[in-house]
């Protein structure tokens, strides 16, 4: 689908007209107006709410089933002036081509508006479609296509501004829907934690998945009760100490190699975390997410001794989904493997890139290094170049490269400096970083900065789904982080 957005730049432009005209223009488009009640809206952005209104419309916009789609822009409003800023936040969620609708006689004017228009989205991967006016000569002073008058568009070209990015709101829209669709059970073993009760408490208001609490009931109401969260009935509590006896001799069975004893077992169950890997083992839950109080030793240990690795997994990584502006990225081991070999680096590799592509995002895959191909040496830069020959190797379908630094994989202008030939660089969407300092480094440096939204960690190579919580985590990262386990659970079932 091609996406195209319509900007009013001066007064008095008709952007309901001009999006009409430029739909007629195109086979098969969709007329979408993003604000059918202002007042609402702005309601909803001001209770910080305005992921929920993009993934809204992600979500309306779907629905059309258009081979094209026309956007209304806001048009700036004195009454409205918070909504207007918005077309930025509309051009990038949707990842659409832009086309600048201007009115006026003084083309030299208006074009000074254009040219302040764009200014919004300086440093943003965005593309402009063309200027839609009565005057040519504003095209020409702009450097843009002249699209024609507003009621006589031609010229437009749907696919010059196609893309697979995947937006942070499309990929949210896309993660909730397929957990909704899975619809797991998914157990929390921190169950009187107050950001996991309030956390389960809208996934199931959301219909994300069906979470189950183990922690004593009395805590947990009484937690709801303090924080006013109003437990939905199809929620499930479960007390640990009513059924960890059930899970005495099956653990028992599992670790016998060990030589565990029933008393140890009963012992070692008394940890939720342990319980709730048990739980999966058995098959009476499908997932785990654990780590709001636990490090990630305490959740990741009982899955490696109770579930095991995956059938070609030799190894146990973890991705983070970063939301940057108008694409989600993925980013490797940042939280499990300390110092990987050059073999285990390239089964991270692949393994992310599989994670990619079953989130909806085209895994083109970046080594990186401190050195662009050959321009740096050492045994650092030495391991990369081993792990990339690998994954070439092992997996010649992916698209893959390394070493590369960090600005040569996302930035055209060095990609074309540094790796001219390279077919990832300037444009990865999977970052393999050679160590985990770097790689958590990294992630905490763009999540914290940037104030991006990062989705993880979602470990992998897991033969059922269990996830790790940062101990900081926000009640939405636990959300989504269960919403992701669903999704697992759901592709591992497949």
């Amino acid at each position: 689908m091609s996406k195209f957005l319509i900007l009013p730049v001066t007064r008095h432009v008709n952007a309901a007209a001009v999006a009409q005209s430029v739909a007629q223009a195109l086979p098969q488009a969709a007329v979408f107006n993003p604000v059918q009640d202002a007042c609402a809206v702005e309601q909803l952005l001001a209770a910080g709410k305005g992921d929920d209104w993009l993934d809204d419309l992600i979500g309306k916009t779907a629905a059309l089933n258009a081979q094209n789609l026309v956007i209304q822009g806001i048009t700036p409003d004195a009454d409205h002036l918070l909504l207007s800023g918005k077309n930025t936040d509309l051009a990038t969620s949707f990842n659409t081509q832009i086309i600048f609708a201007v009115t006026g006689d003084n083309s030299a004017e208006v074009a000074k508006r254009v040219e302040l228009a764009k200014q919004a989205f300086a440093g943003k991967t965005v593309t402009f479609a063309g200027v839609i006016c009565d005057n040519p000569k504003v095209a020409e002073l702009t450097q843009l296509p002249y699209l024609g008058s507003a009621a006589q568009v031609s010229g437009l070209n749907p696919a010059a501004g196609e893309t697979d990015r995947v937006s942070p709101a499309q990929f949210r829209f896309n993660m909730m829907q397929k957990a909704r669709e899975a619809n797991k059970r998914i157990v929390l073993p921190e169950g009187s934690e107050p950001r996991t009760v309030r956390a389960a408490a809208i996934c199931h208001e959301k219909g994300i998945a069906r979470c189950v609490l183990l922690a004593n009931p009395a805590a947990v109401h009484a937690v709801a009760e303090s924080l006013n969260i109003t437990l939905p009935d199809s929620l499930e509590i479960i007390d640990p100490e009513t059924i960890a006896e059930q899970y005495v001799a099956p653990m028992c069975e599992l670790r016998k190699s060990k030589g565990m004893t029933e008393e140890q077992a009963r012992e070692q169950l008394k940890d939720t975390v342990v319980l709730g890997t048990m739980m999966m083992a058995q098959n009476d839950v499908d997932g785990l997410v654990s780590g709001a109080v636990h490090t990630t030793a305490n959740t990741i240990r009982p899955a490696l001794q109770l579930i095991k690795t995956a059938p070609n997994a030799s190894i146990v990584s973890s991705v983070f989904f970063m939301l940057l502006e108008g694409q989600t990225v993925v980013y490797g081991d940042c939280a499990v493997n300390p110092n990987p070999t050059a073999e285990q680096l390239a089964e991270i590799a692949i393994q992310s890139a599989d994670s990619a592509k079953a989130f909806g995002i085209e895994p083109r895959v970046a080594m990186i290094s401190y050195s662009t191909i050959n321009s740096g040496s050492g045994p650092d830069v030495d391991l990369v170049i081993e792990a990339t020959k690998l994954v070439k190797e092992k997996r010649p379908d992916l698209p893959v490269d390394g070493p590369l630094q960090y600005d040569a994989a996302v930035v055209p202008s060095v990609a074309k400096s540094k790796a001219p030939n390279s077919p990832v660089a300037g444009k990865a969407t999977v970052f393999i970083f050679p160590n985990l300092t770097t790689g958590n480094c990294t992630y905490k440096a763009v999540q914290r900065n940037a104030n991006v939204l990062s989705v993880g960690p979602m470990l992998q190579g897991l033969r059922k789904p269990v996830n790790d919580l940062s101990r900081g985590a926000l009640v939405e990262d636990i959300v989504y982080t269960v919403a992701l386990t669903a999704i697992q659970a759901q592709q591992q079932a497949a």
